[in-house]
């Protein structure tokens, strides 16, 4: 089975970057970051797809977060810059077999890690 493991979170002053990582135990599948603060919905953030250069973007993330993977395509990053306390979650990485590209929502995704915390401070 798929199993996922992702660290980097962090405690960051606002305008600071963390990179999460995440490795898979398989590779080519589709690959995303989300994150879930208390009392709200899990979100989409980031994708890439199998093929390592496609990606999608939460609103918004655009323009500051980049998602990335290695070229065997077994771990993904997430590079966050600028960050904001709006940031302030657990982010968790998650994998599917196959990329929606229509949406990215969590029902798509039955692979999940354990989740990392990232928190952003004013």
């Amino acid at each position: 089975q798929v199993q996922l493991v992702e660290s980097g979170g962090g405690s960051v002053q606002t305008g600071g970057s963390l990179r999460l990582s995440c490795t898979a135990s398989i590779e080519a599948y589709c690959m995303a970051w989300f994150r879930q603060a208390p009392g709200n919905e899990r979100e989409g953030v980031a994708r890439i797809y199998p093929n390592g250069r496609s990606t999608d973007y939460g609103d918004s993330v655009k323009g500051r977060f980049t998602i990335s993977r290695d070229k065997d395509k077994t771990t993904f990053y997430l590079q966050m810059n600028s960050l904001k306390p709006e940031d302030t979650a657990m982010y968790y990485c998650a994998a599917t077999r196959w990329c929606i590209p229509s949406r990215m929502v969590s029902s798509d995704f039955g692979y999940w890690g354990q989740g990392t915390q990232v928190t952003v401070s004013s």
